[in-house]
């Protein structure tokens, strides 16, 4: 793959950089779609917030003031009611402040869970929608984990700093207003003061950034081992094999090496930080003496004195804080675009223009004509000028050793990738020139690793076609149909008994029997064409004999293929076909294929011996 069609690559350039900050406008929008009502609601108070802190520093100066001339006025009602109007103002604006931060903290919690369903909803209607060959490639699961990151929390990071943004630019205006009458070059030194800070935030931001995007794979490793130690599927092996030591070890040391870099990073964020704020403070101190000097030539008055001291003081934690907010608005607009690159991903399995409809009954049956494939990102050809007949209404099996291309067929029947020359036609139409999905409901498939969903056993069968709502005895058929019925039975709740472990109440399975629960539920799908890869990899001998007994007649009318390494169940396929290194080397029946005497019948011979 290109690095021009690679929706992955990415560069550091000032027009990447540039980029990352246009995903701003689709945050907002974003936002505002999944919660206007309260949005406007935080705009509002915002503002107000925004303005309160220039009263209250007005405020001060008038309760100075009043508080110097009432000196050596004594006790008086005249005297007390002079006090009493700027004491009630201004514990007024504190009240009311108080009352709006908290108001402000309800609107942002309902707005955070608003956004964050939307979110979601976003990335998960995403990762359905997605090619499944992304799943398979390493970048695309780097660029997920990066997505995943982000979704949950950099959108209402980035809102809170473009409100924050919002309410300090009206604090600092109100501000500067303020102290614009003592000297027009008092704003100028406010906003020079945080000038460094700001500097170092754009940078180490950019860092950190850098870092986190570079370490992506090893965090996604740090998981795996995460995994490895704590979850049940590896805890037989990790304790016959003793493998805990080793993987915790190598927990250790990626941990260690991830955590020191992130503490170099954060030691260099506090040097940088303790610079700019002492050149902060010499900024300070130069205003503040200028000041002083019109204090001791009688200038102003104490509470002017106040005045200053508390804007200009102010001021400079709002400039500071502003340029802050730049600094983690364009830090999070670059961890936010990993969200928004994920969800413009476009699949490549798609419905044509014009959509031809899938027969309701085959008729002649599939046919790869022809066919080349390589996975992508891979030199490696799997198939090569392929050809292959899979005539309606028959077993067809597939067998031939590991690596051979038998799964890689699945895939391809499946539309999870397309060929890269020829076609696979079904009655004589492309694949292609059907709907996806429409042409995905007419197979029903077995994987040969079971999925284990921790829902009842009824609701494990129903999920193989959520389109009808199903009688017990549908449900009751697909079980017999896949061998587990009798156990089903015999569970504490029946049907109704949730499987698996991992909630209250549930009741977990063998390996063969979950791959059972599997064929249930592929059977519960009436489609015309049944994919089984290694149906009865897990089962034990007499399981498989009761199931092999009924195959045929489950299988009775439709179109079954049969991926299989297993001989015993590929002798009661009608057609069998064997591939070798992405070819087919023989066809034909069971005893077609033993009197031919080739690859077929001495692996027979060789598996029947060792029975």
């Amino acid at each position: 793959m290109s690095k021009e069609s690679n929706p992955f690559s990415r560069t550091n350039s000032l027009g990447w950089v540039v980029a990352r900050l246009s995903y701003l406008t689709q945050t907002f929008t974003l936002i505002w779609t999944a919660s206007r009502n309260w949005t406007l609601a935080w705009i509002i108070l915002l503002i107000i917030q925004g303005i309160l802190p220039a009263a209250t520093v007005y405020l001060s100066r008038l309760l100075v003031d009043t508080l110097v001339g009432a000196v050596g006025a004594g006790i008086s009602a005249s005297s007390i009611q002079t006090l009493l109007m700027p004491v009630a103002l201004m514990v007024g604006v504190l009240i009311t402040g108080e009352f709006l931060q908290s108001a402000t903290e309800w609107i942002r919690t309902a707005q955070s869970e608003l956004v964050q369903d939307r979110i979601s909803a976003l990335v998960h209607e995403k990762s359905i929608a997605i090619d499944f060959g992304c799943y398979e490639s390493s970048e695309y699961n780097d660029y997920l984990e990066r997505a995943r990151e982000g979704a949950s929390s950099r959108p209402l990071a980035l809102l809170e700093n473009s409100g924050s943004l919002l309410q300090n630019s009206i604090t600092l205006f109100a501000m500067a207003a303020v102290i614009l009458p003592y000297g027009f070059w008092l704003p100028i030194i406010l906003f020079l003061s945080a000038l460094p800070a700001f500097y170092v935030a754009l940078r180490l931001n950019m860092r950190q950034y850098q870092w986190s995007q570079r370490t992506t794979t090893d965090r996604r490793r740090l998981w795996y081992y995460q995994m490895l130690l704590t979850s049940n599927w590896a805890a037989a092996e990790l304790r016959v094999f003793n493998f805990g030591p080793y993987f915790k070890l190598a927990y250790q040391r990626l941990r260690d090496r991830l955590r020191n870099e992130q503490m170099k990073l954060i030691r260099e964020q506090s040097l940088g930080r303790l610079g700019a704020g002492a050149i902060a403070l010499l900024f300070t101190g130069v205003a503040l003496a200028g000041m002083g000097r019109q204090v001791l030539l009688g200038s102003i008055s104490l509470g002017e004195l106040a005045l200053f001291y508390q804007a200009f003081n102010k001021g400079q934690s709002i400039v500071k804080s502003l340029l802050g907010n730049l600094g983690q608005i364009y830090k999070n607009s670059l961890f936010i675009s990993n969200l928004f690159e994920f969800l413009a991903i476009k699949p490549q399995i798609v419905d044509p223009p014009n959509p031809l409809p899938v027969p309701l009954q085959l008729k002649q049956g599939i046919s790869f004509r022809q066919v080349t494939f390589r996975y992508p990102g891979s030199e490696q050809v799997i198939l090569k000028d392929f050809n292959l007949n899979i005539p309606v209404g028959k077993i067809v099996a597939i067998v031939g050793d590991n690596g051979a291309g038998k799964s890689t067929l699945m895939k391809l029947l499946c539309r999870f990738y397309d060929p890269e020359s020829g076609s696979i036609e079904l009655d004589g139409i492309n694949f292609r020139d059907y709907a996806v999905s429409a042409m995905r409901e007419l197979i029903t498939v077995l994987f040969q690793v079971p999925i284990y969903y921790y829902l009842t056993a009824a609701d494990n069968i129903t999920l193989g076609d959520l389109s009808k709502t199903p009688s017990q005895a549908e449900v009751e058929a697909a079980a017999y149909s896949g061998g587990i019925h009798e156990k089903i039975t015999h569970l504490p709740q029946g049907y109704n008994t949730i499987l698996g472990k991992m909630f209250p109440e549930g009741t977990d399975l063998s390996g063969g029997q979950w791959q059972r629960i599997s064929l249930a539920r592929a059977f519960f799908r009436q489609a015309q064409i049944i994919i089984l890869d290694e149906p009865t990899s897990a089962m034990d001998p007499w399981a498989e004999h009761d199931w092999l007994e009924r195959f045929r007649t489950m299988a009775n009318g439709r179109t079954a293929i049969v991926i299989t390494h297993r001989f015993t169940l590929a002798m009661r396929a009608d057609i069998i076909h064997v591939m070798r290194a992405g070819e087919i080397v023989e066809s034909g029946s069971h005893d077609e294929l033993l009197i031919q005497d080739g690859f077929y019948a001495q692996s027979w011979k060789s598996q029947m011996e060792s029975n």
